[in-house]
């Protein structure tokens, strides 16, 4: 069955319906060509691969039956190439973030996970953390030494928590995007959220018109300013903050931000909201403002 009615939308629609991708007994070349592409997809975030980046011996093991899917998963997330996409170049939470993503299929639930492989990456080093998720009885359970991880965060399912639902989309951003492509670069995703023990908005992929969330600025701040200068405080005394998600800023080439706030007086508002709906803005909420 389809994840969500708003698949489409929200670019899970590769996933509906789709059957984890397994190497069964007595497999063929093709099954097992199939299994190696996949755990590339997942393992390496859909992040591009070339011909000279392929982890040629490893691939030649499981080939032969000498190793298992689970060992291969292993072996691409140990390697130098996984390394060189997403450890080196990114903060330690963003790769704990990364690493239940690609090897779990899911976000992570609370603070705690995060802090539990914080201290044993610490403790024991990175080998160590990669083989806790993947020796976990999580893993088994889910994936066993023969089936490909895969999203499964989108599915309801026993021992998920619902929280998982929303903070997957966090962490995906889309079938045609990758973990290495996204603005948010090397900032963890999900800290803020796991901080506070808050579920996170559901935000729709990159690239995406439709089912956009507001997601305050990686400031945290508005601007002190409204319709493009300083605040000018009205008969009425009132200034609300208006949060808008989607807004494509004028000129060419046309920009699209996933959300803006703006500090609006009372007598402002309405010209506002029609200004933002002439850019393509979406209004996600108007609060009184606190000043």
């Amino acid at each position: 069955m389809a994840i969500t009615a708003a698949a489409s939308r929200l670019g899970t629609s590769a996933f509906s319906n789709a059957a984890p991708v397994e190497l069964r007994p007595n497999w063929t070349e093709s099954d097992v060509s199939a299994v190696i592409r996949a755990v590339y997809r997942q393992v390496l975030g859909n992040d591009h691969l070339m011909a000279s980046e392929r982890l040629t011996s490893a691939e030649s093991l499981l080939r032969n039956g000498y190793i298992s899917v689970r060992e291969f998963v292993r072996c691409v997330a140990k390697s130098e190439l996984y390394k060189t996409k997403f450890f080196y170049s990114n903060f330690q939470t963003r790769v704990i973030e990364l690493h239940y993503k690609h090897l779990l299929g899911r976000a992570p639930y609370d603070e705690s996970e995060v802090i539990f492989h914080l201290d044993l990456y610490e403790t024991k080093g990175y080998d160590a953390d990669v083989d806790s998720f993947i020796d976990s009885e999580e893993y088994q359970e889910s994936f066993g030494d023969y089936v490909v991880p895969y999203y499964r965060g989108f599915e309801t399912q026993r021992g998920q928590k619902a929280v998982g639902f929303t903070r997957m989309f966090r962490l995906y951003r889309g079938y045609a995007n990758s973990d290495r492509s996204q603005l948010e670069g090397s900032s963890p995703r999900l800290a803020g959220e796991l901080a506070k023990n808050a579920a996170s908005a559901v935000v729709g992929p990159s690239g995406g018109n439709e089912g956009w969330a507001y997601r305050p600025s990686k400031q945290g701040v508005t601007p002190n300013n409204a319709l493009g200068g300083p605040i000018q405080f009205g008969s009425k005394g009132k200034v609300y903050r208006v949060e808008v998600s989607g807004m494509s800023q004028p000129g060419y080439p046309s920009i699209r931000r996933s959300s803006k706030a703006f500090l609006v007086p009372y007598e402002e508002l309405s010209n506002k909201l029609q200004q933002i709906n002439r850019l393509g803005g979406k209004v996600a909420s108007i609060t009184p403002a606190s000043l």
